[in-house]
């Protein structure tokens, strides 16, 4: 899983260095792949349940799942980017928003803020603590910045599949949920909406945007927990 996690992260690296104004996403997910692929690696969402590419590609009011294509980006926008790669059986998954070009101050505020989210949430996740110690870390800093978590969509175990058991929520109580123990490994995704929680998904059957047309933004770890301790497997500084 640590080369898998290397693997995403350096894909997640060469796409956000990619990214201008007047792309389309389908360009940027064509780097992603040649990138997974140049590593020996293997995309873990093509072909996930049907998906048709490589990444997730969500474009302002868009949470997750949006499929590249001919869409453009455009200077101001939001563009959330979700990666996952498999080395010898094992899968890392990662996503981070960023913003194209120049960003309002508002949609630079949640950007920093789901970012934060996901930094707080990491640091509730330890052998021995358990799942709702993340979820309320995330919760409380998301509503202290008067932003709503996605409630619909979570983090999840991972490993050998791409999403295991245990469910991740960016929502709950502390000293709730599974314990977390040494040798697992969960993804940690906090999604944040501007407005209310609730979602709906496009007629494509993928696509997830928020309901009231809010902008999300959406960062994603993978945190394996080893006899070192907690080790973020995915971390790049492009994200």
């Amino acid at each position: 899983m640590r080369q898998a996690g290397r693997v995403v992260a350096a894909a997640k690296a060469a796409v956000a260095l990619a990214v201008r104004p007047g792309m389309t996403t389908g360009e940027l997910d064509r780097i992603a792949e040649e990138e997974i692929r140049r590593l020996g690696a293997t995309p873990s969402f093509k072909g996930y349940h049907g998906f048709p590419a490589t990444i997730c590609a969500s474009i302002n009011e868009e949470i997750v799942h949006g499929i590249p294509g001919a869409r453009v980006v455009h200077d101001g926008d939001l563009l959330s980017l979700d990666f996952g790669a498999i080395v010898g059986g094992f899968h890392a998954d990662s996503a981070f928003t960023m913003g194209v070009g120049q960003v309002s101050p508002d949609a630079q505020a949640l950007v920093d803020a789901t970012r934060e989210a996901l930094r707080r949430g990491i640091q509730q996740a330890r052998a021995g603590a358990r799942i709702g110690d993340i979820s309320a870390a995330v919760q409380e800093y998301a509503e202290s910045k008067g932003y709503q978590v996605v409630r619909q969509y979570v983090g999840h175990g991972i490993g050998r599949a791409l999403h295991e058991d245990p469910q991740v929520p960016n929502f709950g109580l502390p000293g709730r949920g599974p314990v977390l123990r040494e040798g697992m490994a969960i993804a940690i995704e906090p999604m944040l909406n501007m407005g209310g929680w609730q979602t709906r998904q496009l007629d494509d059957g993928w696509t997830v945007v928020t309901a009231d047309g809010s902008l999300s933004a959406h960062f994603e770890d993978t945190i394996a927990f080893t006899e070192r301790g907690t080790e973020v497997l995915t971390a790049t500084m492009a994200a």
